[in-house]
């Protein structure tokens, strides 16, 4: 059969047929291997199936951790805070949250609660900023800051940081939730304003019983003269 009587058979009445229907049979057979997938993709991965995530915040670690195991699920501890009023040990937030439906062994990861607040490193502000660009870095890094204290100095200018009475410096890592007061210039340089700070750097007086077995220089001289006496 060459090309010519093929065509001439698709052109008449049977050909056109058997055309429709392969088409048809094709159609079917694409329409039953799409929702053969989607049906076996489903039943691989067990689609509308899962666990509702427990209300985990306020547990200790141990008992969330005994609560996730029962329901075949993990628990990665991904971060920790600080909260005063809470104990330490405890769940503060987690991912997934609470009724968010997981597959076994899905893990679920916390933040829990420090036993001590978190320090951090005073930034590089004494003698090196004003009192606002102070205020604005410490304040973002979460401390909480008193009164300003006043010294003698260029105006705004901080001199200082005194934290429970002791003076820091830049570098020194103080707890969070200690309270800063930052000693700071009045703009004046005479001492008899009566702006001068408060704040007295602490003094150490000598040992009394410091030298009182060591020999005195007429000791010696008059030691050496019995010596030497005939």
């Amino acid at each position: 059969m060459n090309a010519k009587e093929f065509f001439s058979k698709i052109g008449g009445k049977m050909g056109r047929f058997y055309v429709l229907i392969n088409l048809l049979a094709m159609a079917v057979v694409i329409i039953l291997l799409c929702v053969g997938v989607k049906f076996g993709l489903a039943l691989y991965t067990h689609h509308g199936e899962g666990i509702d995530v427990p209300d985990l915040k306020g547990m200790s670690y141990l008992k969330a951790r005994l609560l996730l195991e029962e329901n075949d699920l993990n628990i990665v501890v991904s971060d920790s805070g600080y909260v005063k009023t809470i104990p330490a040990d405890c769940i503060l937030a987690q991912t997934p949250g609470v009724g968010t439906k997981v597959k076994s062994g899905h893990t679920i990861y916390v933040t829990v609660n420090s036993p001590s607040s978190p320090t951090f490193a005073i930034p590089d502000i004494v003698d090196n900023s004003s009192f606002r660009e102070a205020e604005a870095k410490l304040m973002a890094m979460g401390f909480k800051l008193t009164e300003p204290q006043k010294v003698v100095g260029e105006k705004d200018w901080v001199y200082g940081i005194i934290c429970r009475g002791r003076r820091v410096s830049n570098g020194d890592r103080i707890p969070i939730d200690y309270p800063l007061t930052l000693m700071i210039g009045t703009g004046s340089y005479d001492e008899d304003d009566g702006a001068i700070s408060d704040y007295v750097e602490p003094t150490y007086e000598a040992d009394p019983t410091e030298g009182m077995n060591e020999p005195s220089a007429a000791d010696e001289v008059d030691d050496f003269e019995e010596v030497t006496a005939p």
